[in-house]
């Protein structure tokens, strides 16, 4: 698509949908509060913090390849660089007005923006229609796979239609032509060794560490005290039908402990529970919980193949005293149920009568595998990063289980 006037390019089904989903399974176990009101979002330095740094190698070849469809569509007569890299959800009540996005002085050093959508309109979220004031296409549906690319200035203002119902999901990219702003070299380092390890293989290397809880609590403004609202790790597994239960218990706590002192329990470890069973895994933290869990979503299908010889997990809850610990457990992480519910309740990739508590375990020990391959992937690419303060797609050959 061609418009001097206001140059933009639609790229239809640029992503492979299998790709969507691992981002989308990336975001949902990862992500934070965002930038706006009911966003949340998912930074490649967000995912370094909280030792899930192995999540950025799915990014890298959209990031090339985004990079030379927009030096070329636009005619660069110089080298782009990646200023930011990020998973964005907008959900119920989230919008945007006409702008544009170099109207902001800290923003002037962007001169292209890359939107991919991660899912589709109507089938996932209503409403989140993309619009551009002036040229053509004026009005974008957004479709899993397809991507919009546009310049960040006054020649493309654009609006986005306020979320009705679900959570539209994006994988967003700012280009500059300012090298001080190249995004690549900040993570390369902030890629500690210590982190990397080639050692490192255990299964403690790539387990995520969460960040502070003032991040995965919304609304924002209630992080400060925690007397209203949820914590959106914890919201998301309500809603797929997932209780957590302190691998200590915690009734022998004081009534006068603060909603605080239990936050903390999220730090530590815990075990699932749904429909009043119990599993046996031990999860070291609510992100290590949360990632098993959307892993589970997002490869049902494939985890139902390979569950012949295994067996469930799960027992059921005998004693009053669990049952007090996990609805004490959500009162305090899940003020708001119901906002919970509106935010992330919308659909269930797996309605509960599907539900494989065989396929479940399976899952533990096939994210494993995932993560621990990423890993791997990472520490090879990793001294080539170094040496050339940029990140891209070494060909270095298949990658030992």
């Amino acid at each position: 698509m061609t418009d001097s006037e206001h140059p933009r390019l639609i790229l239809h089904n640029f992503l492979p949908l299998h790709v969507c989903k691992e981002l989308e399974f990336i975001h949902k176990s990862c992500c934070t509060v965002g930038y706006r009101p009911n966003v949340f979002s998912t930074t490649l330095s967000h995912l370094i913090a909280t030792n899930c740094h192995h999540f950025i190698m799915p990014f890298i070849p959209i990031r090339e390849r985004l990079r030379e469809k927009a030096e070329e569509y636009f005619r660069c007569q110089y080298e782009l660089f990646v200023e930011f890299t990020g998973l964005i959800s907008w959900c119920r009540g989230a919008s945007i007005g006409w702008h544009s996005d170099d109207n902001r002085p800290y923003l002037k050093q962007r001169d292209f923006a890359a939107v991919c959508y991660l899912n589709s309109y109507d089938a996932d979220f209503k409403g989140g229609i993309f619009h551009f004031k002036d040229g053509e296409p004026a009005d974008v549906v957004p479709m899993a796979g397809d991507v919009i690319m546009y310049t960040a200035d006054d020649r493309n203002i654009h609006s986005v239609d306020e979320i009705t119902e679900g959570e539209r999901i994006t994988l967003t990219l700012w280009f500059s032509r300012d090298a001080s702003h190249d995004e690549d070299r900040k993570l390369i380092s902030s890629l500690s060794p210590a982190l990397l390890d080639v050692a490192g293989s255990k299964l403690h290397s790539y387990i995520p560490v969460p960040g502070s809880i003032n991040m995965y609590w919304f609304p924002p403004d209630e992080a400060s005290s925690f007397l209203s609202g949820f914590d959106i790790r914890c919201g998301r597994l309500h809603v797929l039908g997932f209780d957590i239960y302190p691998f200590q218990e915690t009734s022998h706590r004081s009534a006068s402990d603060s909603s605080h002192n239990l936050l903390e329990l999220l730090s530590r470890p815990l075990l699932l529970v749904r429909d009043s069973k119990l599993f046996e895994s031990l999860f070291l933290n609510i992100m290590h919980a949360l990632q098993i869990v959307q892993f589970y979503i997002w490869k049902f299908s494939d985890l139902k193949t390979k569950v012949e010889e295994m067996t469930p997990d799960a027992t059921p809850i005998t004693s009053q005293t669990q049952t007090t610990d996990i609805d004490r457990l959500k009162s305090v992480f899940l003020k708001d149920l119901q906002l919970a519910e509106q935010f992330f309740g919308h659909s269930k990739p797996i309605k509960d009568a599907e539900f494989d508590s065989v396929a479940f375990s399976a899952a533990v020990l096939e994210w494993e595998c995932y993560v621990s391959k990423l890993h791997k992937e990472l520490v090879l690419h990793l001294p080539h990063w170094k040496t050339n303060q940029s990140i891209f797609c070494v060909p270095l050959g298949d990658v030992e289980d």
